[in-house]
């Protein structure tokens, strides 16, 4: 199978954009092009999207995606997709939602590999902001709060 890869210079970070000839695979927050980019024609539809989501942060992606995890995670996964921009969920709620724990879908939010497009930055603790992408402070924080802030939820 041929993956094509392109990088997106975004306001809050570079992101490497992984697709198939099908679907997107994956999106990663990386500090520098790790490999020589290989674009395709869904990859800048991927880039075309996230620049009118960096316009308008109410765009809703419309965008096939081929996400690799388990059940569960793909669950949790589909119920990020219909948090509106601009609103917040805890992870306690997401959880009772699915009939779950709020450790559960902490993990798999962690584990999200189209972040941005798939909004588990709209996850927060009961708390505070809480983690994105596994990290609980320094640049990971500082994307998600970006995220929301461009959002109007903080």
């Amino acid at each position: 199978m041929t993956e094509f890869i392109d990088y997106h210079q975004a306001p809050y970070s570079l992101l490497k954009i992984l697709c198939d000839a099908e679907s997107l695979l994956g999106i990663e927050f990386v500090a520098q092009p790790s490999q020589t980019a290989k674009p395709s024609v869904l990859t800048e539809r991927v880039k075309q999207q996230l620049r009118q989501y960096e316009r308008d942060p109410s765009f809703r992606f419309d965008l096939p995606i081929r996400a690799q995890g388990t059940i569960y995670q793909q669950k949790v996964w589909q119920a990020l997709t219909t948090i509106p921009a601009g609103q917040l969920r805890r992870y306690g709620e997401l959880s009772e939602q699915l009939n779950s724990s709020a450790r559960a879908v902490g993990s798999a939010c962690r584990r999200n590999p189209t972040p941005v497009v798939v909004p588990c930055h709209r996850v927060v603790a009961a708390t505070g902001i809480g983690g994105f992408a596994g990290a609980t402070d320094g640049e990971m924080l500082a994307i998600k709060n970006w995220l929301l802030a461009h959002e109007g939820a903080l």
